[in-house]
């Protein structure tokens, strides 16, 4: 395999594993403002307390081997979407700050104020996610210097719009099974009644979102018609909607969140496949688009970055199942707690 199909391939993982992981943090942060009183919403901070910044680490790290292995699409995407990503910036940071000052105060306006911060933050890094998903699967305007030639307003086609809404309503529900899974009690009843609810919305969205997809953007799935194989990936991620209301009905919680993490992962999955060779596809000059064989950096580069690769991402690895593995089980508050 050509280092440069791995280094795709390494992409979509860390990509994968970013909004699977940190997923949950911010559908929990969607819900925060619906949960009824300051003990339920402490426990929701502490279900995603010892993991929500270890999560990031993943966006970070694909933002990094992105800028190594594929450089002119680090520069085009970056400084094409240069406002998107300091709003993006902004409201990451302000959901950190939210996370860590909310259980410093004892003013109630100022906990509503962090609450609302919390929440209305996750909203918008999913909403910004999935708008700069829906461009890259359509395309976006570059001139042949491989320039972003559009404006902020042109990332906000209604495609994207529509990407955006589907991925947080996927999002919420994701957050919702993992509170799920993490509380007990009247809060985890509560949470759990409107799971069904969220995912009913979801593949409402993600049907017409398909839809649209298929009609207006044929060639996108090109990939699927030329390796029918792939169809296997939209076929687990019917078959995990199917099982979620059942694992929900029996408070199989945990069950019910594998599944919901498989369908984030294979949705990346075929996003992915979805542009392969390209990385950024000009729209509508296709000949300008960046693909991981013109984008790259050289072979040596590749080669050491993939050495590198090989030996911090296990270590990473082994970090996550160590963090996840000390913090498993069901949320219990004290002293020490946000």
């Amino acid at each position: 395999m050509e280092l440069n199909i791995i280094w795709f391939v390494l992409l979509t993982v860390l990509f994968g594993g970013y909004v699977v992981l940190d997923g949950f943090d911010l559908g929990v942060g969607m819900i925060h403002l619906g949960l009824k009183s300051d003990l339920e919403r402490r426990t929701s901070l502490n279900a995603i307390g010892p993991v929500w910044d270890a999560n990031e680490v993943w966006l970070i790290t694909a933002g990094g081997a992105l800028f190594a292995a594929f450089p002119d699409v680090y520069a085009t995407v970056f400084s094409g979407f240069y406002t998107a990503f300091m709003l993006f910036l902004l409201v990451i940071i302000g959901r950190a700050i939210s996370i860590e000052f909310r259980g410093k105060v004892e003013s109630d306006k100022w906990k509503k104020t962090w609450d609302f911060i919390f929440c209305l933050s996750s909203y918008l890094i999913v909403l910004l996610l999935g708008v700069s998903l829906g461009n890259i699967i359509t395309g976006i305007p570059i001139y042949q210097d491989k320039e972003y030639a559009g404006t902020f307003f042109t990332l906000l086609n209604p495609y994207a719009v529509m990407t955006g809404i589907t991925a947080v309503l996927l999002i919420r529900m994701h957050g919702k099974i993992f509170l799920a899974v993490k509380t007990e009690g009247e809060i985890q009843q509560r949470v759990a009644k409107g799971i069904n609810s969220s995912l009913i919305l979801f593949v409402i969205a993600y049907i017409f979102h398909g839809a649209w997809t298929i009609i207006l953007y044929p060639g996108v799935i090109k990939n699927f018609v030329a390796f029918p194989v792939w169809f296997i990936l939209p076929a687990f991620i019917i078959l995990s909607i199917i099982v979620i209301p059942g694992f929900i009905n029996s408070q199989l919680y945990f069950r019910a969140f594998v599944a919901s993490c498989t369908i984030i992962a294979f949705c990346i999955a075929i996003a992915a496949i979805d542009i392969y060779p390209n990385l950024v596809i000009s729209n509508p000059n296709p000949e300008n688009s960046l693909t991981i064989f013109n984008a790259s950096s050289s072979q040596k580069t590749l080669m050491t970055m993939l050495i590198i690769a090989c030996i911090g991402l296990p270590l990473m690895f082994i970090y996550k199942i160590f963090v996840y593995r000390i913090f498993r089980g069901k949320v219990k508050l004290d002293n020490m707690s946000y």
